[in-house]
């Protein structure tokens, strides 16, 4: 199962939801307005929404009578409630949109969490998503890519202190046993020719895949 969590970010960022045709949807905050907007009817909406009028938060309330508002003040993002909501669900692949524009301590804070996510679940495919981009984080192993012409550029950065035994085959720069040292921007931009693999054996990296 994919379930695909929309936050409130700038809706003009969005990837194309439509691609993800029987997908479980999840409303966050101003988010919510923005899958009813598009005709796609949420299974969950979750959040404080301190981000939408009020008249906007009562067609919320029409589609969800038993809605549970969320303090402003609390430990958790609405993000973060919105993944644990959909743990429940025992998806495949969970896809977040909505976090990538306006406000960058959001942005981080969604990609941190995620990150923490993809470690609890190794099982499940985590992946941050907006028109242009796609954002994933590995762990150690061995992984294969395939080419795609709507993510040509791929990028690799250490989410940790140090990436260790970084090896790339397959790719227009290949590399063996390389080590990549937090805030090394060496490994941007490359790209697939067609299939292709990424393995190292110490640290996380996040993989950034872009259109342009």
């Amino acid at each position: 199962m994919i379930v695909v969590i929309t936050a409130g970010g700038p809706a003009d960022e969005l990837p194309d939801l439509s691609l993800y045709e029987g997908a479980l949807h999840i409303g966050v905050d101003a988010g919510v307005m923005t899958l009813l907007e598009r005709g796609i009817e949420p299974a969950e909406a979750v959040g404080d929404f301190d981000s939408v009028t009020d008249s906007e938060y009562e067609k919320i309330r029409l589609a969800f009578p038993e809605l549970e508002r969320s303090p402003s003040e609390k430990d958790e993002s609405d993000t973060e409630l919105a993944l644990k909501k959909a743990m429940d669900y025992k998806p495949d692949t969970v896809i977040v949109a909505g976090v990538t524009g306006g406000r960058l301590d959001h942005y981080l804070a969604a990609l941190q969490i995620v990150f923490a996510y993809q470690r609890s679940y190794p099982h499940v495919d985590f992946r941050v998503l907006n028109k242009q981009n796609r954002i994933r984080f590995m762990e150690p192993g061995t992984y294969r890519m395939k080419a795609d012409n709507g993510f040509t550029y791929i990028s690799f950065y250490p989410f940790s202190e140090e990436v260790s035994g970084f090896t790339i085959e397959g790719f227009k720069y290949p590399v063996k046993d390389e080590r990549i040292s937090f805030g090394s921007t060496r490994f941007t931009s490359n790209e697939l020719a067609g299939d292709g693999t990424v393995s190292f054996t110490k640290g996380d990296l996040i993989v950034i895949e872009s259109s342009d």
